[in-house]
């Protein structure tokens, strides 16, 4: 089983290109870019450490990305992680399938399908990387499914941030069962622009040391800040666990289209 999720890899200071999902979410390309995904570096999260935590499935159940609840219909997730080729169409909603309630990508928890994908109009070159998922039943909501409060504020650099995800431990490296966690440093714009020249109102940096991050099959997972959501997993910058800060969507800047799409 392989995942067939990527957080983009940068593989110069410039923005190269996005890889290109294909109709079956069997396969990936690119020009200039590389996959990327797991948490690396990271824990095994214990039951109901994160209730949120969403895996994103094709409708065979592999893994594709993470994603987080935000309320009994929506979930939010990456643009890349639905979207066809480079553009901002989606895949349609039968093509996916979510497990919820779950520290374990293939087992437990339930599983429910998608009535609708909503995906941000402007998002293109890792702008506005954020897509929502209504799901065809609401969900009822348990201590191991619950949603997380979304932020409205920037995170101040230097924080604390946790992530999440079933990505691969490395850039090659074997995907978890088991959901991982670790912490990673936020950054400010200036930080972010002088490290990777990503210093953009819609992205939050997260910095951490080599051999930690996100990789291969964390895209559109959450990050949080004191139990808030302030991020979803994005790109990196030359490959999992190198010294560069990874790139995520940033919840605070994107909070009126949420609102305005959800009602949340």
């Amino acid at each position: 089983e392989t995942s067939v999720d990527f957080v983009a890899i940068m593989s110069t200071r410039y923005i190269l290109s996005l890889f290109t999902c294909l109709l079956a979410l069997t396969a990936i390309s690119s020009s200039n870019a590389a996959p990327n995904g797991r948490v690396v570096g990271g824990a095994d999260a214990a039951v109901g450490q994160f209730p949120h935590q969403v895996s994103l499935q094709r409708s065979d159940g592999s893994h594709t990305c993470g994603a987080s609840i935000i309320s009994e219909t929506f979930i939010v997730t990456a643009a890349h992680c639905v979207v066809v080729g480079e553009g901002i169409e989606p895949y349609p909603p039968r093509f996916y399938q979510v497990r919820v309630g779950s520290i374990q990508r293939t087992i437990g928890g339930q599983l429910l399908k998608l009535k609708r994908i909503i995906v941000n109009k402007a998002y293109g070159d890792f702008h506005n990387d954020i897509a929502l998922l209504e799901l065809e039943k609401p969900l009822v909501f348990t201590k191991n499914i619950q949603p997380i409060e979304l932020a409205e504020e920037e995170v101040p650099s230097g924080e604390n941030v946790i992530i999440s995800g079933w990505g691969r431990l490395s850039t090659n490296g074997p995907i978890p069962h088991r959901l991982q966690w670790n912490t990673l440093k936020a950054l400010n714009a200036q930080e972010c622009n002088e490290a990777i020249e990503m210093g953009y109102d819609s992205v939050i940096c997260l910095a951490h040391n080599p051999d930690h991050g996100t990789c291969f099959g964390d895209s559109g997972g959450p990050a949080t800040y004191k139990g808030k959501l302030v991020g979803l997993a994005s790109f990196v910058y030359g490959g999992c666990g190198t010294t560069n800060p990874d790139g995520y969507a940033k919840v605070a800047y994107l909070r009126e289209w949420i609102r305005a799409n959800t009602g949340v």
